[in-house]
């Protein structure tokens, strides 16, 4: 067997929660791609100097990535949601304000992140450890209190494996957790609120919900909401909060833009998530990526990306044709 032969081998099994840890770190699924092809080639480059007795081909190949994404924030500023940028709007019909200069929190498809319960990346997904909200809070943390929060909650190494991958001492990452912690609660985000896959029960509240949209049935959709729900739509600035608003939003989208829609089911996240499509001519165009947290007490939360290249890593087509759209219907 070749070199790139045996390090193939023993690098593949590993891709899909490298990617899904360069991920919690950039917020970004298309920086994660990139930063985990930067990670296969520093160990591609180094390959002739790792030795399994002193760490396993997965912890090596962790340190790397780490320290890449850490290199790679150095220059880049973190990634908001709307809603992490200035208070809600309180007129529904305001103008949209766009903000396309900022980078935004992307979702991840869940497909990118294995197929099989065991695979790690899997794991974390189901565990609710990639929740946007969760990755969008992370991203108001320095970037190595980032790595010392993923490294110990989500991986589970011990503090002093920690300290040798960041090349600190194990009280530093002790101090740096707390720190992170103290963060994420003051942003609500609680210990609590990490695991908490979507359940079949929230799938099928989502369900009705996307029958509620496409039916433009206002009413409905207000029964499935919280009462603090909140809808926010990058790169859009104005964000939304109360059943109220988010009603009053969708009224006047349905006027702007027409009651004929259609949805695809699609998964983010972890997440429940739909692609929806507008009437255009004969058939309906791509207008928004919509990623739904789900709560015990209805739909808390709705993220709409309209952007196209946030489309393309979900896969979806660009447009229904009308047949197509009826046929999915009955």
């Amino acid at each position: 067997m070749s070199i790139s032969e045996d390090f193939e081998r023993q690098t593949v099994p590993f891709q899909h929660e490298l990617l899904a840890h360069c991920y919690q770190m950039l917020g970004s699924v298309h920086d994660a791609e990139d930063l985990l092809q930067e990670t296969l080639l520093r160990a591609w480059r180094a390959y002739d100097r790792f030795d399994d007795r002193r760490a396993s081909m997965r912890t090596w190949l962790y340190r790397i990535a780490t320290n890449a994404c850490l290199t790679a924030l150095e220059s880049r500023g973190r990634r908001p949601l709307p809603s992490g940028l200035g208070g809600p709007s309180d007129d529904p019909k305001a103008p949209m304000v766009q903000r396309q200069e900022v980078a935004w929190v992307e979702p991840i498809p869940d497909a990118l992140l294995g197929t099989r319960n065991a695979d790690p990346a899997a794991v974390i997904l189901a565990r609710g450890q990639l929740r946007l909200a969760l990755i969008a809070a992370m991203q108001l943390l320095p970037a190595r209190q980032r790595a010392i929060l993923i490294m110990r909650e989500v991986l589970e190494w011990p503090a002093a494996e920690v300290a040798a991958a960041l090349d600190t001492t194990p009280a530093a990452v002790n101090s740096g957790l707390q720190r992170a912690r103290a963060r994420l609660g003051e942003l609500g985000i609680g210990e609590d609120q990490v695991d908490e896959p979507a359940t079949a029960g929230q799938r099928a509240l989502v369900d009705r919900y996307v029958t509620a949209f496409v039916d433009a049935d206002l009413t409905t959709l207000a029964g499935l909401l919280t009462e603090d729900v909140v809808l926010e739509m990058p790169p859009v600035l104005n964000w939304y909060m109360g059943r109220e608003n988010y009603v009053q939003f969708m009224a006047h989208a349905f006027e702007m833009r027409g009651t004929d829609w259609r949805m695809l089911p699609v998964a983010a996240n972890g997440q429940p998530a739909a692609a929806a499509y507008v009437r255009a001519g004969a058939g309906y165009e791509m207008h928004s990526l919509q990623v739904f947290s789900v709560t015990g007490s209805g739909l808390a939360r709705n993220v709409v990306y309209v952007d196209p290249a946030v489309f393309a890593a979900f896969g979806v087509p660009s447009r229904l044709a009308a047949e197509r759209a009826e046929v999915r219907d009955r």
